[in-house]
């Protein structure tokens, strides 16, 4: 697995161009009652990344109409909804090359990852991502079907090409569940 993308810059700067896109598209279409939307930067506190590779990573793009007051975000390929950790880190924590306890722990202490939030993590991939709606909705169209409990590792497999390109792949795949769409 390309573990050099976690410090590549252009690797990083493609992530930023890509959620730009997602919130430029967000924008052009603007809100269901004609509304302007406006623009809002939120904070964010990245880990999993080294400091001097978070500069891309530190503010998330939401839109608030300027009529009825509701807020749209965009989908995300940077962060994982909510969380703090990028959706890089969380992904390549569970491909299959750190799937060994060694490198897992080599890696864990270069990302100042906590044991504890790994078990979340793993919990997560195992137990709660194949029971997203977006699982339920597109898990039937990988053929053969991907372990779950090997999840990102057999899910990324399942996407080919070179591996920056099939992390790309899911990254954007996993967009959906980075937002709550509103009516």
């Amino acid at each position: 697995m390309p573990w050099h993308l976690l410090q590549d810059p252009g690797f990083l700067q493609l992530l930023v161009s890509i959620d730009q896109e997602f919130a430029a598209q967000v924008r052009a279409s603007g809100c269901p009652c004609g509304g302007d939307l406006h623009l809002a930067v939120y904070p964010r506190k990245p880990r999993g990344l080294a400091p001097a590779d978070r500069a891309g990573f530190l503010s998330r793009w939401s839109f608030c109409c300027s009529v009825c007051r509701k807020r749209r975000t965009s989908m995300l390929v940077r962060f994982l909804g909510r969380r703090v950790y990028v959706m890089l880190s969380v992904v390549l924590m569970f491909t299959r090359a750190v799937e060994r306890m060694p490198a897992a722990a080599q890696l864990s202490a270069w990302l100042r990852v906590p044991r504890q939030t790994l078990g979340r993590w793993r919990e997560w991939w195992t137990a709660q991502f194949p029971q997203t709606s977006l699982w339920q909705a597109a898990g039937s169209r990988f053929m053969p079907p991907p372990d779950a409990q090997r999840f990102p590792a057999s899910l990324l497999e399942r996407f080919g090409g070179q591996p920056a390109d099939a992390l790309l792949h899911l990254l954007r795949f996993l967009s959906p569940l980075t937002t709550v769409r509103s009516p």
